[in-house]
C-alpha cells in the first residue's frame, strides 16, 4: 500500500464515507417495491467490518438522508440507534478478525429480530403515549409486523452467509 500524508488519508476517509452512504441508500431504493427484503443491513455490516469508524460515519449519513426522501416518524428514532449500533458491532466482530460465516450470520440474525423489537418499543413506548398495559400494547404491535420481520430475518440469513465473506474480501482490498 502506498504511503499516504494526513490530508489525504482524511480526504479518503471521507470520500469512503459518501461511498458508503451512497450505496446504502441506493440499494435501499432499489429494493424498496419489496416489503422488508433489504440489503441494508448487509451493507451497513461489511462497512463496519471493515472500514471500522468509516463504516458507523457512513450508517449515520444514511439515517440523515432517509428524513429527506421519506420525511419523519418515529422510525427516525430507531434508525439513528440501529444502524450505527449495527455497524458498531460489527466494526468489533472485524477488530476481533472474526470470519466464521455462522458467528457473523448469527449476529446479523439477532441484530435483525432486536431491530423489530426495537422499532416496535419506540412506537409504542414513546408515540403512543400510553404506558398503561405497556406490554399488551407492545405485544400487539410487535405481532402486528411479525410478517415484516420475518421477510427481513429470513433475507439476512440468506444474505449473509452467501455474500457477505466474499464483499468482505473485496472491499478490504480497496480498503485505505
Amino acid at each position: 500500500m502506498v504511503e499516504r500524508s494526513g490530508g489525504k488519508r482524511i480526504a479518503l476517509k471521507i470520500a469512503t464515507v459518501g461511498i458508503c452512504a451512497a450505496t446504502l441508500e441506493c440499494v435501499k431504493l432499489a429494493l424498496a417495491a419489496l416489503p422488508n427484503i433489504e440489503a441494508v443491513t448487509l451493507l451497513c455490516a461489511l462497512y463496519g467490518y471493515v472500514f471500522g469508524s468509516v463504516g458507523i460515519a457512513a450508517a449515520v449519513v444514511f439515517v440523515c438522508i432517509e428524513p429527506i426522501i421519506w420525511g419523519f416518524g418515529s422510525w427516525v428514532v430507531s434508525y439513528f440507534i440501529y444502524w450505527p449500533v449495527l455497524a458498531f458491532v460489527f466494526m468489533l466482530l472485524g477488530k476481533k478478525r472474526v470470519s466464521s460465516r455462522i458467528a457473523i450470520t448469527a449476529t446479523a440474525v439477532i441484530a435483525t429480530v432486536l431491530f423489530g423489537v426495537l422499532t416496535s418499543l419506540v412506537d409504542v413506548g414513546l408515540f403512543t403515549g400510553y404506558y398503561d398495559r405497556f406490554f399488551i400494547r407492545f405485544s400487539i404491535y410487535y405481532a402486528r409486523g411479525a410478517v415484516f420481520y420475518i421477510l427481513q430475518t429470513v433475507t439476512n440469513a440468506v444474505l449473509f452467509p452467501l455474500l457477505f465473506p466474499t464483499m468482505a474480501k473485496m472491499l478490504k482490498k480497496v480498503k485505505f
